[in-house]
């Protein structure tokens, strides 16, 4: 990939604001598969920092609704007026299985690099993500992955970095859960081509969990890690 339209920001302002994997890039793939138009409203849910959200409104001149946890709606509000993108981005701070919207609300939702903390769960997309959105509307997850599900627990070299809640699967195991749920139709799901760029970007960033995953991913040895999309039409 070209990355065309993600390397149009500033670099330092994308390494400033990264919180894993470069989400920009990884957003440009994705939406590949997407017919965002002109005015649609879009959730993107853990968003972070705003990178995706930005990334939405600028090249797509969508209105956003920027939801994040971790960071704070305030947090975001300050970047969001240094692009000057206040009147097509809302902040907001909840967390993903309280997310204060009506339902069929967003013609299309989003979550790039986040969905695997919560939305593992059997029943999350039914109940609290699929339903927040328009029917015939898009459902775009991407997330880190593994080519193949460990079968025998979780490989040695990697064990010190592990955490039990990365819940990292297969395109596989992400199908079979999305497959049965009755509100979505599943449109494709697949590995991503950029995960070398976008890992190359997120070790390149000047912070602790940036640096901690530089081991990680020198002892994945390009061995295990992928990344997962799955777009869905809402039904």
């Amino acid at each position: 990939m070209m990355f065309t339209k993600s390397n149009k920001y500033d670099f330092d302002f994308v390494k400033e604001n990264m919180m894993g994997p470069n989400s920009m890039k990884i957003l440009e793939e994705v939406s590949e598969s997407l017919k965002l138009e002109k005015g649609m409203r879009i959730l993107d849910l853990g968003c972070g920092r705003g990178l995706t959200s930005i990334f939405l409104a600028k090249e797509y001149d969508v209105t956003v609704f920027a939801t994040d946890l971790w960071i704070s709606a305030t947090d975001n509000y300050g970047r969001i007026k240094s692009m000057g993108l206040e009147d097509k981005i809302i902040p907001i701070h909840t967390e993903a299985h309280d997310l204060p919207f009506a339902n069929e609300f967003f013609d299309a939702a989003i979550c790039i690099d986040a969905y695997n903390f919560f939305g593992a769960e059997k029943d999350y997309l039914k109940n609290h993500f699929a339903p927040l959105v328009k029917k015939g509307g898009k459902i775009a997850v991407a997330v880190p992955g593994l080519k193949k599900d460990f079968t025998n627990g979780v490989p040695e070299e990697l064990q010190p970095y592990w955490f039990d809640d990365m819940n990292l699967y297969s395109c596989d195991w992400w199908y079979n859960l999305w497959k049965t749920s009755d509100l979505v139709n599943i449109q494709e799901c697949k590995e991503l081509n950029c995960f070398e760029e976008a890992w190359k970007d997120w070790l390149m960033c000047d912070n602790d969990f940036a640096r901690r995953d530089i081991g990680m991913m020198e002892a994945e040895g390009g061995n295990y890690f992928n990344l997962v999309s799955i777009i869905a039409t809402k039904l």
